[in-house]
C-alpha cells in the first residue's frame, strides 16, 4: 500500500502582513540568527520574492544571495526587509532567569 503525501510549506500559509510579522515575531523570539534568516526567506516567498526586493530596494538576485543558508547579510538589507513586512527591529530587556 502506497501512502500519499504532499510537501508542506509554511509560506503558503503566510497570507497577510500580520501573518507574517506573528511568524517573524517567533523567529526572532528563538534567538538563532540562522532561524531568523530562513524564516525571512520564507517570509520573502510568501509575499514573492520580486516584490519584496522591490520593495526593499534590492535586487532579485542580491535578496536571495542575502536569504541563502549560512549568509550573513548586513543590518541594512536586515531592516529593510523588515519594513517591507512593517516590522522594525526593537530592543528589549533579557528576562533575567534567561542568563542564567
Amino acid at each position: 500500500m502506497t501512502t500519499l503525501t504532499s510537501s508542506f510549506d509554511i509560506a503558503d500559509y503566510l497570507e497577510s502582513d500580520e501573518d507574517i510579522q506573528a511568524f517573524l515575531l517567533e523567529a526572532i523570539q528563538d534567538g538563532s540568527s540562522e532561524h531568523l534568516l530562513h524564516c525571512l526567506n520564507v517570509a520573502a516567498k510568501a509575499k514573492g520574492m520580486t516584490e519584496v526586493a522591490k520593495q526593499a530596494g534590492v535586487t532579485r538576485a542580491s535578496l536571495y544571495k542575502s536569504l541563502t543558508e549560512n549568509a550573513n547579510p548586513k543590518l541594512d538589507t536586515i531592516v529593510r526587509l523588515l519594513a517591507v513586512f512593517n516590522c522594525q527591529l526593537s530592543i528589549t530587556p533579557l528576562n533575567a532567569q534567561s542568563h542564567q
